[in-house]
C-alpha cells in the first residue's frame, strides 16, 4: 500500500495514496457496499497515526483534549448510504481510546458527533475536477451547532478521502469563525 506523496495542506494529514488500487477499492467498499467493517481497519491506522501526531502537538503547540468531529453528510446523502463513514471511524477510534488509555477519566480525545452539520445538498465533489469549483460548491455548506462544544478547543476533522482539501478548507473556516482554537485534519486517503 503506498503512503501519500502527494502535497496537501501541512495541517490535513493524509495516510495513503487515493490512486493505490486497495484503497481505492477499500473505501469504495465501505461507502458503497456497506462494509462497514472497513471503518474498524481505516480506525484502527488513523488512531495509530493521531497519537503519533498528537505527541508532538501537545508539546509544541499546546494542542491538548481535543475534539473528534466526522465531516457530515447531507441529509439526503446520509439516507441513501445509511451510515457516515467518518463517523463510523470516529466512533471505533474512540472505542480504542478507551481500550488504551483503560481509565474513563484518562482519554486522548473525545466525539462531538452533531456539532458540524451539513445544511444543503450539494453536487458530489468528487465529480468536480476544477479546485476553484470545488471550493465555490462547498462554500455554505455547513453550520456550527452548540457553539459552547467548541468554543477556545482544539478540532480534529475526520474524513475518508480529500482530494482538494475544498471540503475540510470550508468544514475549517466555519469551526473556526465559531470560536475553535486550533484546527488539523486527518484523512484516510488523498
Amino acid at each position: 500500500t503506498r503512503v501519500v506523496e502527494r502535497e496537501s495542506a501541512d495541517w490535513i494529514f493524509p495516510l495513503y495514496d487515493y490512486r493505490d488500487e486497495k484503497i481505492k477499492n477499500a473505501i469504495w467498499l465501505l461507502k458503497y457496499s456497506k462494509r462497514k467493517r472497513l471503518a474498524n481497519v481505516f480506525a484502527e491506522v488513523l488512531y495509530d497515526r493521531i497519537l503519533e501526531e498528537l505527541a508532538d502537538l501537545s508539546q509544541l503547540n499546546n494542542f491538548r483534549n481535543p475534539i473528534l468531529i466526522p465531516i457530515p453528510l447531507s441529509i439526503k446523502r446520509y439516507r441513501e448510504r445509511g451510515f457516515n463513514q467518518a463517523l463510523l471511524i470516529c466512533k471505533k477510534m474512540i472505542k480504542l481510546d478507551k481500550v488504551n488509555t483503560r481509565k474513563g477519566d484518562l482519554k486522548n480525545f473525545e466525539l462531538e458527533r452533531n456539532v458540524l452539520v451539513k445544511t444543503k445538498d450539494i453536487e458530489h465533489q468528487a465529480r468536480i475536477e476544477n479546485r476553484a469549483k470545488r471550493l465555490k460548491n462547498i462554500v455554505d455548506s455547513f453550520k456550527v451547532k452548540h457553539l459552547e462544544k467548541i468554543k477556545n478547543k482544539n478540532i480534529i476533522l475526520i474524513d475518508d478521502v480529500t482530494t482538494t482539501g475544498a471540503t475540510l478548507t470550508e468544514a475549517k473556516k466555519v469551526l473556526k469563525h465559531a470560536g475553535a482554537k486550533k484546527i488539523i485534519a486527518f484523512t484516510v486517503a488523498h
